[in-house]
């Protein structure tokens, strides 16, 4: 039997991507695994990937793979998303907060007054987003007793990266997760805050590709990078830790979990912490 046979998540985003990558980790370990996007057609983004086909290739991994097509922009779909869990399992055991609405002109040198207020978006679909998912997954959680939110973020948490939004927006998500875990904690639910460094998505290799000098940036070295799998198996570890409880309200660089955990990338590298050239975390466990 998988170790996390029996076990069920959310991962919102995971259409393609982080959240994808995270998704088939886990599933890959045996969990249920709700995957949420907005994506069910290949005409719905200019990039491949839709949240039938990353069920479906959760199911093929060996876990249980559900789609449930989700705009983290809009309460109704998320509260029926969270209905949905509680009725066809009756439990929640980890909810990865995922979904977050990248600008198409994050990584463009402009001032914040030249870009488009329409950046806010970030706020709306990566941190407000955040909070109404945990939410409503909390009031699974904490009266089963149990459970895990992981919010995914980033170095930009103190470190200044393509814009004034993005930093603003992970900051947030961070300090949310510490917060959560004070409230949470009496219920034995844990919340931390994981921060990735350049992450090989679809996304991330278009824009390698095509932006002259990315690939020179102190966020973007593509020998620093990981596959969208290794958080993953990151988070597949944290929830199996029968001592998780001792990290909850941390922000924790996942490069740094892993090593403690003995985890390679799926390639067998291991990642670098880049906390001496991008900074460190500011909450710590509560």
């Amino acid at each position: 039997m998988a170790a996390l046979t029996g076990r069920v998540a959310v991962v919102t985003g995971a259409s393609r991507g982080i959240g994808k990558g995270i998704a088939l980790a886990l599933a890959s370990e045996g969990a249920i695994v709700y995957v949420t996007g907005r994506s069910v057609t290949s005409a719905d983004s200019p990039l491949l990937g839709t949240v039938g086909e990353t069920a479906a290739e959760c199911t093929k991994r060996g876990g249980k793979g559900i789609a449930v097509q989700v705009d983290h922009a809009n309460d109704r779909q998320v509260a029926g998303l969270f209905e949905q869990v509680q009725r066809e399992q009756g439990r929640l055991d980890v909810l990865v907060n995922n979904a977050f609405a990248l600008s198409d002109d994050l990584t463009e040198p402009k001032p914040f007054w030249q870009k488009p207020l329409s950046n806010w978006e970030m706020v709306d679909v990566g941190v407000r987003s955040n909070y109404v998912a945990a939410w409503h997954a909390a009031k699974i959680m904490a009266p089963q007793g149990s459970g895990l939110i992981v919010a995914i973020s980033g170095y930009t948490g103190v470190a200044y990266t393509y814009s004034v939004v993005f930093g603003t927006s992970k900051s947030a998500v961070d300090r949310m997760a510490r917060d959560m875990a004070i409230e949470l904690k009496s219920y034995n639910v844990a919340s931390i805050s994981l921060w990735q460094g350049l992450t090989l998505t679809e996304r991330a290799e278009r824009n390698l590709a095509t932006i002259p000098g990315l690939t020179g940036g102190a966020a973007t070295r593509p020998q620093d990078a990981c596959s969208p799998e290794y958080p993953g198996r990151v988070i597949a570890a944290l929830i199996k830790d029968t001592d998780l409880m001792r990290l909850s309200g941390g922000t924790f660089i996942t490069a740094e979990l892993a090593q403690d955990y003995g985890i390679k990338d799926i390639d067998g590298k291991t990642i670098p912490s880049l906390r001496a050239s991008r900074g460190a975390p500011i909450w710590l466990p509560i």
